[in-house]
């Protein structure tokens, strides 16, 4: 059976409280992070937001297995008291209020909680504006909750159907300076 439109699949996951653009030692940035995510000497934490939104997967073929592709996620980047300061697309970019944006590519990965997206170090491979994005160096995601690709419903019926899975995590980003 096909559908006339993409078959989409939400789920509800806990979602953590936003927090606000912290930088202190409490913050999700400088807990309990593992070696292997942690920004290289000589980068300082810059500020860290809340996102809120979700993973996008298409159901795909291939070689006669079906299977959910990640194909970007879609987030709104939030400080304190849940503001709105920017928002989180495909590229990885993450897009300020001001404008400036900075996308990643993967340095490292780590999975704490299998039942959420994976931790992340990414490394800037670029920028664009002058804004708060425009000296970024390298940006973590961290304390996920939800986001993992559905375990079921991609099957010759749904090839190219979307599912738009709710997740949750902080992102912190870094600029060139003192150690962290």
């Amino acid at each position: 059976m096909r559908f006339a439109t993409p078959f989409v699949v939400a789920l509800s996951v806990a979602m953590v409280p936003a927090a606000g653009m912290a930088e202190s030692p409490a913050s999700a940035c400088s807990q309990d992070v593992p070696a292997v995510l942690r920004a290289p000497a000589g980068n300082a934490l810059a500020f860290e937001v809340q996102a809120e939104g979700v993973q996008i997967y298409g159901c795909a073929a291939s070689g006669g297995a079906f299977a959910w592709a990640f194909q970007a996620p879609e987030a709104r980047l939030l400080g304190p008291g849940g503001r709105a300061v920017g928002k989180h697309y495909a590229g990885p970019t993450w897009e300020a209020s001001d404008g400036s944006k900075v996308t990643g590519a993967k340095v490292e990965g780590a999975t704490p909680d299998p039942a959420a997206i994976p931790w992340l170090l990414l490394r800037t491979a670029s920028h664009a504006g002058s804004g708060r994005m425009g000296e970024v160096t390298f940006v973590q995601r961290l304390r996920t909750a939800g986001g993992n690709a559905p375990a079921t419903g991609c099957d010759a019926a749904h090839v190219g159907a979307i599912a738009r899975v709710p997740y949750r995590a902080a992102y912190c980003f870094y600029r060139a300076g003192a150690g962290n």
